[in-house]
């Protein structure tokens, strides 16, 4: 038996591109090969950016076939980010986290308590002059739509979630959005 730390995630991608290529664990070969579809997570306001583009790119050459960012919130970051993966040899598609705040307790929650998300002092401003739950919602809904509209044209898609939010107003969220970008969501 082995502890859950002795593979990372560039092994665990190795792994599984490893039983799709019909080969086990221990190089024994398998048949059928799986056929799992290998995602990634990136981290674009990563506190060590080198690393993590590195990282990144082992995962790639690990067999990753998508990665799915971080929830974004500073854009400016994400779009660096890309600017520099997308000059690597090899590229896979990228799907934007967006995340639809709730009110400015669910923003400090997200920049102060989830690793490697960072929310702008300018959207904590502006979710912190919320004074109603409703207030706080059509706030969340405007800037990750702004978010989406800054970036969509950079992203293969999105990934869209939000806290205890019912599935009625993601969609609310979705259709708040340019027809163009919902064929992401």
């Amino acid at each position: 038996m082995t502890g859950v730390f002795d593979v990372d995630s560039i092994g665990l991608v190795q792994v599984a591109a490893n039983l799709n290529r019909g080969l086990d664990i221990g190089g024994n070969p398998i048949d059928p090969p799986t056929g799992l579809f290998i995602g990634v997570g990136a981290n674009p306001c990563a506190v060590d950016l080198p690393r993590e583009i590195e990282r990144y790119f082992r995962k790639i050459d690990a067999g990753a076939e998508f990665a799915i960012t971080q929830p974004v919130f500073d854009p400016e970051a994400l779009l660096r980010f890309l600017d520099r993966v997308e000059a690597y040899r090899r590229t896979i598609p990228v799907l934007a986290g967006v995340w639809p705040l709730i009110s400015f307790k669910n923003a400090e929650f997200m920049n102060n308590e989830v690793p490697g998300v960072v929310v702008p002092k300018a959207i904590l401003e502006r979710m912190s002059r919320c004074r109603t739950r409703e207030d706080g919602r059509k706030a969340g809904i405007e800037i990750a739509r702004g978010i989406v509209e800054r970036i969509s044209d950079r992203v293969s898609g999105f990934q869209v979630s939000a806290p205890m939010v019912r599935s009625r107003r993601r969609w609310r969220f979705s259709e708040s959005l340019p027809e163009t970008f919902l064929p992401f969501c």
